[in-house]
């Protein structure tokens, strides 16, 4: 595998992971607005 499609491949990866992160982020903070539980436990 040549250099480009390495690099090209690792962005490709974090890409991903950082769209999935801030999904979750916008998640938990819309959740702590409406004050529900994150995955729809009760903690109390």
């Amino acid at each position: 595998m040549k250099l480009t499609q390495r690099r090209i491949l690792i962005l490709l990866i974090i890409i991903v992971i950082a769209a999935i992160l801030g999904r979750l982020t916008i998640r938990a903070v819309m959740n702590f607005l409406m004050g529900g539980a994150m995955f729809g436990g009760n903690f109390l």
